[in-house]
């Protein structure tokens, strides 16, 4: 049975990840497991706005992205990180092929409710599933960027998490893998830290409430409730320095932790 996946990942967990994370996407490339990766890029943009002297301004996490800062955004997305992992899964003997949501109209965006205080920020209204679908065809793995575009031509810059989510949701994929440096959701149980291997929407909601989920694992798990739209009906957040991590996930290996629609 052929078997797909969506993988969202960020820039700089990607590029940390070790050569088997690779090897092991080229494996289930080789039995007929169809992934397709959308990735962030957050830092490697602010270190480049950084470098070329533009002020990074964030409004409710989502980044102000003016005319100039769109242009390093895309430049950074779409160019350096998204050849940077092709290259990385090509050396693995994978065979993938990038592309940015500008491409073929792959992702067709508006802006977003606030855009008077962001900017140039989109929210997913289509995706072209064909195009994937097509490449898929071919026998490549989807690299896509999380860059839109609406019927004017305008760009967007598109949160990584909601890009995947949408990317999921037209095609059809129930299932989605949050690759993270963490192993999963933790809980102190009887004095001590373990992993969940199941919460609901509603409980991680109650964890944040209670202070259990806190710091910089709040923003991965509402990213990882973001993605669950449309007919996602789970997400999975594991660490991608776990061996083997991604073909435990998608045979429900008992990794991670998988975050349920209620």
């Amino acid at each position: 049975m052929e078997q797909r996946f969506v993988m969202k990942c960020g820039g700089s967990t990607l590029a940390a990840l070790p050569d088997s994370f690779f090897a092991d996407l080229r494996s289930l490339q080789e039995n007929g497991v169809k992934p397709v990766i959308v990735h962030g890029g957050g830092p490697a943009i602010s270190e480049t706005l950084g470098k070329l002297g533009i002020e990074s301004e964030f409004v409710n996490g989502l980044r102000k992205t003016s005319d100039e800062v769109l242009d390093v955004v895309e430049m950074v997305l779409a160019g350096r990180i998204n050849k940077e992992i092709v290259r990385r899964m090509l050396s693995s003997g994978a065979k993938s092929l990038g592309l940015s949501g500008v491409d073929g109209r792959l992702i067709t965006a508006q802006p977003v409710a606030n855009a008077n205080e962001v900017g140039f920020v989109g929210d997913v209204t289509d995706v072209n599933a064909a195009i994937i679908e097509g490449v898929m065809a071919m026998g490549y793995i989807p690299v896509i960027a999380p860059i839109g575009i609406d019927g004017e031509g305008q760009r967007y810059n598109i949160n990584a998490d909601t890009a995947a989510g949408a990317v999921a949701s037209h095609l059809g994929v129930e299932r989605m893998i949050v690759v993270t440096d963490v192993p999963g959701i933790l809980k102190t149980i009887d004095g001590e830290k373990r992993v969940l291997p199941s919460v609901s929407v509603a409980e991680i909601e109650a964890m944040i409430s209670s202070g259990e989920i806190y710091g910089g694992m709040i923003p991965k798990v509402r990213a990882a409730i973001q993605c669950i739209q449309g007919r996602v009906r789970e997400v999975v957040i594991v660490n991608g320095d776990e061996p083997n991590v991604l073909s435990k996930a998608i045979s429900g290996g008992g990794i991670g932790t998988r975050i349920v629609r209620e």
